[in-house]
């Protein structure tokens, strides 16, 4: 069988980025998340080549201009393999791996379209800046310009084209931005969102544009110790209220299938931050749904409860396939999808929409972040 060179190449760099991951060796030479360090910005927006694992992330829903509703994903990752190059390296030496995927969901006519890229840190490849958001992976990129932040990928009869403007300051999650994943210090990361992002632009889809508005929201998350021996994966949910609040909560999961502690963040209509972790947040799949392709057994629909918030909230997938299986990049399976909400907060019926995503359900994470 005739293997191109760029194919050739492509199955090199998965498999530096994937003995990284496994080998263990590699992490050993990057910095932990550790408490006490300050945020500051626009520098924190760039890349930390300090640390192994960062990506910035973007979700949304938005409609085109008939009503019809979109989810989306776009999220850049950075893999470091090492973090300090020898002297005398090659200029071909893999110092980073940038892994970026795309996702959108036509909820209208039940479709799911996701793509993949990954490329060496190089001119016309991949690179990020030190100091602001600015990220491209080939021709995929996001980039903080003034006021917005504009994000771009296309696939073939596939495109996202969006403005993102912040409609509220951004959010430090657990300690001023210090987030623990599980009980050990040094498994956290550093972790902040713009949890309410005004987007306008374009998605296309069967090489048909739509012009699309909405609401999008932003992670952006570095470290070098997030996933244990023990652990298989996490649950992640980001809401969107029309009481113009916004919900994050979180939780790992052990192998056994248990839930670690689950924390989170709430975010008031006037941008003020409540840190969950001393909260009780109870949560409960309530259906399942199993993948033809993969036959992972994924939870479908789930009851979120914070009694000290008087929030009860039932999430409701917009379609239950979105897996995303990422054999090109990162190798990792799992379910990213769009999702809508309807429930009470404080005595008064809310309804909104969120992303959700689920790890760890068609293989363990561990080792692998």
């Amino acid at each position: 069988m005739k293997v191109t060179a760029t194919c050739f190449f492509c199955a090199l760099l998965l498999f530096a980025l994937l003995v990284g991951a496994f080998a263990g060796g590699a992490g050993s030479e990057f910095e932990p998340a550790v408490p006490g360090r300050t945020l500051a910005f626009p520098r924190d927006h760039g890349k930390h080549p300090r640390f192994q694992t960062e990506w910035w992330y973007f979700t949304g829903n938005v409609q085109s201009e008939d009503g019809s509703p979109w989810g989306f994903q776009l999220t850049f990752f950075r893999r470091g393999i090492i973090r300090k190059p020898r002297s005398n390296a090659s200029a071909w030496a893999v110092r980073d791996l940038y892994p970026a995927h795309l996702a959108l969901t036509d909820v209208k006519n039940g479709k799911f379209f996701h793509s993949e890229l990954l490329s060496r840190e190089g001119p016309g490849l991949a690179e990020a800046s030190v100091e602001d958001l600015s990220v491209r992976v080939k021709d995929w990129l996001a980039q903080r310009l003034g006021p917005k932040i504009h994000i771009s990928a296309r696939k073939d009869a596939r495109a996202l084209d969006l403005d993102l403007v912040p409609q509220k300051p951004l959010v430090l999650h657990g300690e001023s931005g210090y987030s623990q994943k599980g009980d050990s210090k040094d498994q956290a990361s550093y972790y902040y969102s713009f949890t309410r992002l005004k987007a306008e632009g374009t998605i296309t889809a069967e090489g048909i544009t739509h012009r699309v508005s909405g609401t999008a929201w932003m992670d952006h998350e570095f470290g070098s110790s997030i996933v244990k021996q023990d652990q298989a994966g996490w649950d992640w949910f980001s809401i969107q209220l029309d009481d113009e609040t916004e919900l994050m909560v979180f939780h790992m999961r052990k192998k056994d299938g248990k839930p670690e502690r689950r924390f989170g963040t709430f975010v008031h209509k006037d941008g003020r931050v409540m840190n969950l972790a001393n909260k009780r947040v109870v949560i409960v799949p309530q259906e399942t749904w199993t993948s033809p392709r993969t036959r992972a057994v994924y939870p479908s629909g789930w009851s979120i409860r914070i009694p000290d918030l008087k929030i009860d909230l039932r999430v409701t997938p917009a379609m239950k396939d979105q897996e995303i299986t990422s054999e090109k990049s990162t190798g990792i399976v799992y379910w990213e999808g769009a999702v809508t909400v309807k429930g009470n907060r404080n005595g008064h019926e809310v309804q909104g929409k969120g992303y959700v995503e689920l790890t760890g359900y068609a293989h363990s994470m561990s080792g692998r972040l």
